[in-house]
């Protein structure tokens, strides 16, 4: 569907985002499916809609991807019959729409380096005018995922850089605006990989006397036993070309990496760029306490990423720390469900609240974060239905105010509920007793970053890249519920 009146007009758009990615290379030329393979289910969490695997398998790329969860997509005769010592995964969730298996990954286009297929995470926030550009030149594009732009874009370049894949990688830079980690394998047997300007998402890298792995998590090495080297500085890109390894340096802009990523997104045993997220959390309960006490017998974490958390609060104050909520491990997260009416609905699914532990106590609720305020209200609902005397609500992450333009599924400021309302009025709409937020100061002091080297743009509205201020500032206001990409509003 053409985008001809502005480069935001586009209605009834589905917009999709990648959101774990994967590149794996054998420097012995064994086959590195199955290494993949467990590499993605290290890095479910980051997406439950759609998953695949692209290998190099000799003159070819052969691929499987689809709508569902890694175990689904990906079949056991998939894996089992392929030799190719060199490919790329991903993982992927909606941001809202129907899921479609036409926006699976990886991508794969092959007029040059014999084929290449990438592996997307993040969102091009100038996606509609890439993908105009692209039309215009008459290229066909199959599906509506930014993952598609990105590699047909980088191939276009890297004809006109005759093969050279850093040029390709720096024009890219200097073109796009948003979030990207791009894993990348060509059929002329290189494993490349790059990170936006800002390093909004992570992307780190690691090796051992077998395999070389980019991977958007250290858990994913850490399943293969592969030793982590490093992170993929902020835009830089590495090309592993046979065996060797070169990395460059490509543009130089301000370190900008996604304090989401630390709050809630990644697994907390992870190591992205200021360290471990697990400490990070454990430090944010401990501030929080140091911030916002409480009056209470219990400090009880959501499951599961407020754990850590609440582990931190609890012991900073000197009371327990117990599993009040037990929670459904066949159920996904709420946060990432396509519908808020699925969200909803699964939340009583999701969590059944321990009578036995509640009964009578006063209760800490620790929580990562509020975003449209629904699944929060429902949970305090079900701490004092099962007898709770009382129920105080902590966030560890600063109140959301503006949308994110880079890949998190928060994009209308209509739906925030802290960009309508004050505390107090969120208070009174959650049934709580207390609740207080982390503040944006203490945020950066647990996760270790000044703030000019995260991204917290939801938090403050001030993004890193150009084109986000522009369209936040158009939209902001505004009574509409549709995405940034449906707006019919012209950024120039």
């Amino acid at each position: 569907m053409g985008c001809a009146r502005s480069p935001f007009s586009c209605r009834n758009y589905e917009k999709r985002e990648a959101c774990g990615v994967v590149a794996a290379y054998s420097y012995k030329h064994k086959p590195v499916a199955d290494v993949i393979y467990l590499a993605l289910l290290a890095q479910q969490h980051r997406g439950q809609d759609g998953a695949g695997i692209a290998i190099v398998e000799g003159d070819s790329i052969e691929m499987q991807k689809g709508l569902g969860l890694v175990a689904e997509v990906v079949k056991p005769e998939f894996i089992g019959g392929l030799k190719g010592w060199l490919g790329v995964g991903s993982v992927r969730y909606p941001t809202t729409g129907t899921p479609s298996a036409r926006d699976a990954q990886p991508f794969v286009v092959g007029y040059t380096q014999n084929g290449i297929a990438c592996a997307h995470n993040g969102n091009l926030v100038n996606y509609l005018q890439m993908r105009e550009m692209i039309q215009h030149d008459g290229r066909r594009l199959i599906s509506r995922c930014d993952s598609e732009i990105i590699v047909d874009y980088f191939a276009g370049e890297l004809e006109k850089c005759k093969g050279d894949l850093f040029k390709a990688a720096e024009s890219c830079m200097k073109t796009f605006d948003g979030a990207y980690c791009e894993g990348m394998v060509t059929g002329k047997g290189d494993l490349f990989a790059f990170r936006d300007p800002h390093g909004i998402k992570p992307l780190c890298y690691g090796w051992n006397d077998e395999l070389f792995m980019v991977a958007s998590e250290s858990v994913s090495l850490d399943i293969n036993k592969i030793p982590m080297k490093g992170h993929v500085k902020p835009g830089s890109a590495l090309l592993l070309r046979n065996g060797k390894l070169t990395v460059k340096q490509l543009v130089t802009a301000r370190f900008a990496t996604c304090m989401f990523e630390y709050v809630y997104f990644s697994r907390p045993d992870s190591v992205l760029d200021a360290g471990s997220v697990y400490e990070a959390r454990v430090r944010l309960g401990e501030l929080l306490a140091r911030d916002a006490p409480a009056k209470a017998d219990i400090v009880v974490p959501v499951p599961d990423t407020a754990r850590p958390a609440a582990e931190g609060y609890a012991r900073a104050l000197g009371i327990s720390c117990v599993e009040g909520l037990i929670k459904n491990r066949y159920i996904g997260r709420t946060f990432i469900m396509p519908y808020q009416s699925a969200r909803e609905a699964a939340v009583r699914v999701k969590l059944n609240p321990l009578r036995s532990v509640l009964k009578g106590k006063r209760v800490v609720l620790m929580d990562d974060s509020i975003v449209r305020g629904t699944t929060t209200s429902k949970i305090v609902s079900l701490l004092k239905e099962a007898g709770a005397k009382e129920v105080h609500v902590r966030i560890t992450c600063p109140p959301i105010i503006g949308p994110c333009f880079y890949g998190i599924d928060m994009s209308s400021h209509k739906e925030l509920i802290a960009a309508n309302h004050s505390v107090d009025e969120i208070l009174k709409s959650l049934g709580a007793d207390s609740l207080a937020y982390q503040t944006i100061g203490a945020m950066n002091e647990a996760i270790g970053l000044k703030a000019g080297q995260m991204c917290n743009g939801c938090l403050h509205e001030d993004y890193p890249t150009p084109l986000a201020k522009k369209v936040n500032k158009i939209l902001k206001g505004g009574s509409s519920e549709k995405r940034y990409w449906e707006e019919a509003t012209t950024v120039h």
